[in-house]
């Protein structure tokens, strides 16, 4: 018998050049830098983050430009409380001037903006906002369990 899954042990995210998303990253996301990762020369191409809010999952960058820029996709979704905590992480990207937008997404609230590579970064509220969405285009639907 196998073991359960234990949670998410971190989110590592492909990037074109390592300097220039660890101060996007850094500054949006206020991250606490636990380790470098240096290449056989020395030069550092990854680093791991503890990011506030992701418990003991972490973030972590590495430099491969040769697979970095999934442009539009989003393979990550980070959740937020709720739709006050939607409207502060708004205000901080207006802030910074990180052009995003908000959708009232299948269940909840959804802030989308971009990395420095076009990686889409998705912010999810746990709070629902009630409305049934189901036969909206590009929105989910509720599968009944067998």
């Amino acid at each position: 018998m196998k073991a359960p899954l234990d949670g998410i042990f971190g989110v590592k995210l492909p990037v074109r050049d390592l300097a220039v998303s660890r101060e996007w990253y850094e500054k949006v996301f206020e991250l606490t830098l636990q380790f470098e990762f240096p290449d056989e020369e020395g030069v550092v191409r990854g680093v791991a983050y503890e990011a506030a809010g992701l418990g003991n999952s972490g973030l972590a960058l590495r430099e491969r430009p040769d697979i970095a820029g999934l442009s539009g996709f989003d393979p990550v979704l980070f959740g937020v409380k709720d739709k006050a905590a939607v409207d502060a992480w708004q205000e901080h990207l207006t802030a910074l001037g990180i052009e995003h937008r908000l959708i009232m997404a299948t269940i909840g609230w959804l802030v989308v903006f971009h990395d420095p590579d076009g990686l889409e970064i998705h912010l999810y509220s746990r709070e629902s906002h009630g409305q049934d969405l189901a036969g909206t285009p590009g929105r989910g639907r509720a599968v009944a369990n067998a």
